[in-house]
């Protein structure tokens, strides 16, 4: 477990003055919205790792326009997967691809008493020089300031005890090749692993390419090149080394019309086409 100390954000004298760009500026927006709804009495997530880290950050973040619970519904998905495989391999390492401003440790560790994994943070140098700087450090923690297309990482990740790796908010911003080459990548380095992504239905993905997905009038959200339905993601399996894929539904949100929405686009064929993939895949 951590010490009550590494709890805290580190105490800088004034707010860190983040300046990121293109895809590295998102994950100060996924963290906005996870932790404007770490701050409601009714959230969806608890997350009070992430509000910290919100405020202690100098940016406007109004330029996102109003937070949505979307992300946290995410984030929270993420947890459940992960936190499933660790109970089953307490010692394993979780290798986070682009992990952004994510606050992910902190919560799982909350959730499992005595929790022995460890944690391997792989993105670009200016998001790791604000973890460090603004996050706790933990003696189960690594923190590899490279790119996740950038495979040297594998050879540091110590998988004796299990691998999961989580990809949350990458592969659409890759190139289809890119993407699937780093699946086939990690299936062929840690059989026994599982992996846990995300990528918007093709429609969502074409907007962003045009320019025509915003959050606000004052930003819009970068190009994603890569898209999947659920039936082109189940075909996952013809890879090398993958020996299940599973399509994961998002956990409950907010709301009964949410809700709704989230179980009748998973469970119904004909709005497939309309919806996202969150994808599990175990190697073999």
């Amino acid at each position: 477990m951590t010490s009550p100390g590494d709890d805290a954000i580190k105490n800088d004298a004034t707010k860190h003055k983040a300046q990121l760009t293109g895809v590295s500026e998102t994950a100060l927006l996924t963290l906005y919205g996870r932790a404007r709804e770490a701050g409601r009495p009714d959230g969806v997530i608890d997350d009070p790792m992430a509000i910290r880290l919100l405020d202690s950050i100098d940016y406007d973040f109004s330029r996102f326009g109003s937070p949505r619970q979307d992300m946290s519904i995410r984030a929270k998905t993420f947890d459940r997967w992960t936190t499933k495989y660790l109970s089953t391999h307490p010692d394993a390492t979780v290798v986070a691809l682009a992990e952004g401003l994510q606050t992910s440790f902190w919560r799982i560790d909350a959730a499992l008493p005595g929790a022995r994994f460890r944690w391997v943070t792989v993105d670009l140098p200016p998001i790791v020089d604000i973890r460090h700087r603004l996050l706790p450090a933990s003696p189960r923690i690594e923190l590899r300031a490279q790119s996740a297309l950038d495979y040297g990482w594998m050879d540091q990740v110590d998988a004796t005890a299990g691998v999961f790796i989580t990809a949350e908010g990458l592969l659409m911003y890759l190139q289809p090749e890119q993407s699937l080459d780093l699946i086939a990548e990690c299936a062929k380095r840690f059989p026994g692993a599982q992996m846990l992504f995300d990528v918007p239905p093709a429609w969502f993905a074409g907007l962003s390419r045009r320019g025509w997905l915003r959050t606000s009038l004052k930003y819009t959200v970068p190009a994603m090149p890569f898209s999947l339905t659920p039936t082109e993601a189940a075909k996952l399996i013809d890879l090398p080394g993958v020996r299940s894929v599973r399509d994961i539904q998002l956990e409950p949100g907010r709301g009964a019309v949410i809700n709704g929405l989230i179980s009748l686009a998973h469970s119904s064929k004909l709005f497939h086409p309309l919806r996202g993939v969150l994808t599990l895949l175990e190697f073999g």
